[in-house]
């Protein structure tokens, strides 16, 4: 028989889960909040003329580039030159767990994000492993099992869907949240690849939020309401559902 997380958490050392509050850099800051300005007025013209119904694609669409210039302008500007607050933070933080000795895995919801990441810690020459929905089956097995068997300190990057259920990754002590996704469950089931059975130490957690972006509103709607985890956001029907989406965009 299967047991629950509550009865396995007995057994398991302790998790310390933090937010790390990031604020972006000016031109960052300029960017996302003329985004934010053109996808409302935009929004607001769609609903009035066609109906809420019928808005929901550009709803999404504004709400995924939102949350892709919280973590880099350059994610939906290719021309963007100037830094990111949460990436140059996230980096440092990296750098610094590797540095210490820990194995580290890096979940993120955007592949693109995690192929930006992955060029620029290539340059500092620590050991990378990455993982996302594209990866071979087989390439999957290696890259889980190398980063599982090898004593070097190092880091996994892995996509918040591919790395969600099915891997048992224990070696890694360190957990990296960079963008929330507004199913609590689905950080939770990604913390958990590290924080099951087989784990010997303790392990430290990481949200990392861009401060006055759409991602502080996700955390507060998961600290406001848990329940939310059942109903938020599981489908494009349910975010126009459960959410007033111009007030939280």
């Amino acid at each position: 028989m299967r047991r629950t997380k509550a009865e396995v958490a007995k057994e398991l050392p302790p998790i310390t889960e933090k937010i790390v509050y990031c604020e972006m850099s000016p031109a960052q800051a300029e960017i996302y909040e003329e985004v934010k300005s053109q996808y409302r007025n935009s929004i607001l013209e769609n609903i009035e003329e066609e109906g809420l119904a019928k808005s929901k694609f550009s709803i999404l669409q504004g709400l995924s580039k939102l949350r892709q210039i919280a973590n880099h302008p350059k994610l939906v500007d290719a021309e963007y030159k100037e830094e990111s607050g949460k990436h140059s933070i996230l980096i440092e933080k990296i750098r610094n767990a590797v540095a210490d000795g820990h194995k580290v895995q890096v979940f993120s919801q955007f592949v693109t994000y995690l192929k930006m990441l992955q060029k620029d810690l290539d340059s500092f020459e620590m050991p990378l492993y990455t993982l996302t929905g594209s990866t071979t089956k087989e390439n999957r097995s290696k890259a889980v099992s190398s980063f599982q068997k090898s004593k070097k300190p190092s880091a996994f990057l892995i996509s918040l869907k591919a790395g969600g259920t099915g891997l048992n990754l224990t070696s890694a002590d360190y957990v990296f949240i960079v963008d929330p996704w507004w199913n609590p469950a689905a950080e939770a089931q990604a913390r958990d690849r590290t924080h099951r059975i087989g784990q010997m130490r303790n392990v430290m957690s990481y949200k990392f939020i861009s401060r006055d972006t759409i991602e502080e509103k996700i955390v507060v709607l998961q600290q406001k309401k848990q329940s939310y985890s059942n109903d938020i956001i599981v489908s494009e029907n349910n975010i126009l559902k459960n959410l007033d989406i111009i007030q939280y965009c």
